[in-house]
């Protein structure tokens, strides 16, 4: 199948200012691009990638005082399958871990994995280790918090998601990092792109989307305890301890989003948007 991702965002800065966007797919899907990345600014600026130390695709430019818009269009092929999954998937204790996954066991800026890591071992501690401890934390956290678009905010927590009950998806996916993490399951943020493809469509427009992949069995396995089911058409953008690693635009000085669209959609060949729940 082919999907068609994509977004605009239009800030407002009082004088030229620096940026970093962080909203190009992952390097590993770019082989799947049906035609070159349609990405441009308003207007227009001389723009340098880069890669991060998560081996994000950065972009740095420099904005000029007033309206600046960022704008990415792409079609991608996609297989068209649910997120993969190994319910016998083992969790490998600390000492047999690579190198490379340990940091993904500690706390970060949004993860206080100190904060609830009495209460993680108490709820979880006596579930059988694995695939279905994992899912037993994400069904937890997805029936703990509420989403409610309206209350997001940039300084919720882990832990103050846990004690508010309710957030948006980076929300759901921050304190089901603290949780795993502090059972000494290695788990990393994610964010990027999931349409409505093959589920209902939802009534709220659409967004940039966040969840988390957990190390099991030797290997990254995608959770997401916001929507909590495999989806169809996942497409990453950026990985990250938490999402202070993973901002769509990191200003070095003062903006203002005034526009903001997003688009995940499956196309025919002829680039039609077709009805998601074709592919149910």
């Amino acid at each position: 199948m082919r999907i068609r991702i994509g977004h605009e965002m239009t800030i407002e800065v009082p004088q030229a200012t620096p940026l970093i966007g962080l909203t190009t797919p992952e390097a590993a899907r770019h082989r799947d691009y049906v035609l070159p990345e349609d990405f441009r600014t308003t207007p227009p600026v001389p723009v340098q990638s880069y890669v991060d130390r998560f081996g994000n695709i950065c972009r740095r430019m420099v904005a000029p005082a007033g309206a600046f818009t960022l704008y990415s269009d792409i079609t991608i092929n996609d297989p068209g399958t649910r997120d993969e999954a190994d319910f016998g998937a083992a969790e490998w204790p600390v000492e047999a871990l690579p190198s490379e996954v340990l940091g993904f066991l500690t706390a970060s800026r949004y993860v206080e994995t100190d904060l609830v890591s009495d209460e993680a071992w108490a709820l979880f501690g006596q579930v059988a280790p694995g695939w279905n401890r994992v899912q037993h934390i994400v069904d937890h956290v997805n029936g703990r918090l509420a989403f409610n678009y309206g209350l997001a905010s940039q300084f919720r927590t882990a832990h103050s998601a846990r004690n508010d009950g309710t957030g948006v998806c980076r929300d759901f996916a921050h304190l089901a990092l603290a949780y795993l993490r502090a059972l000494n399951i290695p788990a990393r943020y994610v964010n990027g792109y999931v349409g409505d493809i093959g589920v209902p469509a939802a009534a709220a427009p659409m967004d940039f989307a966040a969840w988390i992949e957990v190390f099991l069995g030797g290997k990254w396995w995608t959770f997401d305890p916001r929507n909590n089911q495999r989806r169809i058409g996942r497409v990453v953008v950026a990985r990250g301890m938490d999402a202070a690693d993973v901002p769509l635009i990191n200003s070095f000085g003062p903006h203002v989003l005034t526009g903001f669209r997003v688009w995940c959609h499956p196309v025919d060949e002829a680039g039609n948007e077709l009805d998601g729940m074709l592919f149910a």
